[in-house]
C-alpha cells in the first residue's frame, strides 16, 4: 500500500511540475512575441524571430502556439479581454459621470501600461490593409465595448448639468487621444525631454489623474 501511495504521489508531483514548466515556457513565449510584434509588426515578425527572442527552438514554439496568428490572438485577448468587463462594469452602474470618467481613464491607461507595445502596434497594423488579421481582431474587440452606454451617459450628464454640452464622439476622441498619444509618441517625447525609461514610466502612470483632471476642467459648467 505504501508503494502505491508513493507512486501516486510521485506521479502527481510530476504533473504539477510539468504544468508549472508549461506555464513558464508559455509565458516566456508570449513576452517574446510581444517584443517582436512591437519591433517588427505582424507582417514583419517571423516565428523564428520569436523563438530566438524566447531562447527556445522553433519546434517548441510551434508545439505551443502552432502559428504566428494564434500567438497574436492570445496576446490580444489577454490585453483586451481583461479591459472589456471592467469598462462594461464602469458604465453599467449608477453614479456620477466624473467618477465613471476617472475610472475609465484609469482602466484605459493601465491596459496600455501593461501592454506598451499595443498602441503603436495597432496603429501600424490598422493601416496595413483591409485583410489585416490585427485589424479584424482589434475591431471585433472594440465592438464589445459598451459605446452605446458611454454615449448615453454623456447625454445624461449634459441633461443633468454635470458637464457642458458636448457631442459624445468628440469627448470620447478627446479622452482616447490624451490617453494613448503619450504611448505612441514615447520615443520622440522621451528623447526631447531627455527622460530615462523609469522617469517616462512614472510620467505615464501620472497620466491617469492628469488626463481625467484635464478633461473634467474642460467640461465642467
Amino acid at each position: 500500500m505504501g508503494i502505491v501511495l508513493q507512486t501516486l504521489l510521485t506521479k502527481w508531483l510530476n504533473q504539477v511540475v510539468n504544468k508549472e514548466k508549461d506555464f513558464s515556457t508559455e509565458q516566456k513565449i508570449l513576452d517574446a512575441a510581444r517584443r517582436v510584434f512591437f519591433q517588427k509588426g505582424m507582417a514583419g515578425a517571423r516565428m523564428q524571430d520569436i523563438a530566438d527572442e524566447a531562447g527556445i527552438n522553433k519546434a517548441l514554439l510551434h508545439y505551443y502556439f502552432r502559428s504566428k496568428e494564434n500567438l497574436h490572438e492570445v496576446i490580444f485577448q489577454q490585453a483586451f479581454g481583461t479591459m472589456m468587463p471592467k469598462v462594461a462594469e464602469i458604465f453599467g452602474k449608477e453614479g456620477a459621470f466624473e467618477d465613471k470618467l476617472r475610472a475609465f481613464v484609469d482602466v484605459y491607461i493601465s491596459m496600455a501600461l501593461a501592454n506598451p507595445f499595443l498602441p503603436m502596434f495597432v496603429l501600424g497594423e490598422m493601416h496595413s490593409g483591409a485583410d489585416s488579421i490585427v485589424k479584424k481582431h482589434f475591431l471585433a474587440n472594440m465592438q464589445q465595448l459598451p459605446f452605446h452606454k458611454i454615449r448615453q451617459d454623456i447625454h445624461d450628464a449634459v441633461k443633468r448639468g454635470e458637464i457642458l454640452p458636448i457631442e459624445p464622439p468628440q469627448l470620447m476622441l478627446n479622452v482616447m487621444a490624451l490617453c494613448l498619444f503619450p504611448f505612441i509618441a514615447r520615443p520622440l517625447f522621451q528623447t526631447i525631454n531627455q527622460l530615462t525609461d523609469p522617469q517616462y514610466d512614472k510620467l505615464l502612470k501620472a497620466r491617469k489623474k492628469e488626463v481625467a483632471n484635464f478633461i473634467l476642467r474642460s467640461i465642467r459648467p
